[in-house]
């Protein structure tokens, strides 16, 4: 179900169940989690690419096959598999990139829009389609009020209506959009250009960019302020600077 693959300086997870368009249970969906504290204390990793088999779904989202309203409330431990996921690409210090092969939703919305950078293919479409069958994508919720307008978020989770890669471009949930032809060599673009960056600065800037959040502008500039002396203080920034100066490429050492 669960593909794991790690080609320096990348790791790759692809859901594998193409002619299911990929559901996550939630098993699966902490299986993934797991997955991604694996690629998170790889030093060989450098980025995380999440991605769907086959060419019609990212991911429809959560598996409701398997008695998912059977024991509302003795499942509800369970129920927290995509918290914890989400939880796990937040605070696992690396860019994860989802590769967007197709159709996202439901849940596959939210992990696609969880992702730092999202490359899509022209054809997909994203939406939350739970209203129509009596659900509501509560945990997605915390993640889309975050990365797009909240009207917008709200009016498609009322309605469950899709939209397209361009729109999901416009309204700021993905990142680029591009031809099946050309999906892998934008993804190659993407992962080489995070790869190419000192990995402990990405850590530190890209764990200060959540850590504000929510904060109002004081604390937030606060906490900046702190943030960046700890980056200036790094051997990274050190050579950073250097080779600017020298008009040479740095060689990172990750610290």
């Amino acid at each position: 179900m669960l593909h794991y693959e790690v080609t320096s300086p990348r790791a790759t997870i692809t859901i594998d169940d193409p002619e299911r368009r990929n559901p996550l249970s939630n098993a699966h969906m902490s299986e993934l989690a797991g997955l991604i504290d694996t690629a998170a204390a790889d030093d060989e990793v450098r980025v995380i690419v999440i991605t769907g088999a086959g060419e019609q779904a990212f991911s429809a989202g959560g598996d409701l096959s398997g008695g998912f309203v059977d024991e509302p409330i003795s499942g509800h431990d369970e129920r927290g598999a995509l918290a914890g996921l989400f939880r796990s690409m937040r605070t696992c210090g690396k860019p994860v990139v989802a590769r967007v092969n197709g159709h996202a939703l439901a849940g596959g919305f939210g992990l696609a829009a969880a992702c730092d950078v999202v490359v899509a293919v022209d054809d997909a479409t994203f939406g939350t389609p739970e209203i129509k069958v009596g659900l509501w994508p509560m945990m997605i919720t915390a993640v889309l009020q975050r990365v797009m307008p909240h009207k917008a978020a709200l009016e498609l989770m009322m309605t469950g209506r899709r939209i397209s890669a361009e729109e999901a471009l416009r309204l700021g949930v993905v990142s680029r959009v591009t031809s099946r032809d050309e999906l892998d060599a934008a993804v190659d673009l993407v992962v080489n250009s995070l790869a190419a960056m000192s990995p402990a600065i990405l850590r530190m800037g890209r764990d200060a960019f959540f850590a504000v959040e929510d904060l109002d502008f004081e604390s937030a500039v606060s906490h900046l302020h702190i943030g960046l002396t700890a980056v200036a203080s790094t051997d990274d920034a050190a050579e950073g600077v250097q080779a600017f100066l020298d008009k040479r490429r740095p060689h990172w050492r990750g610290r």
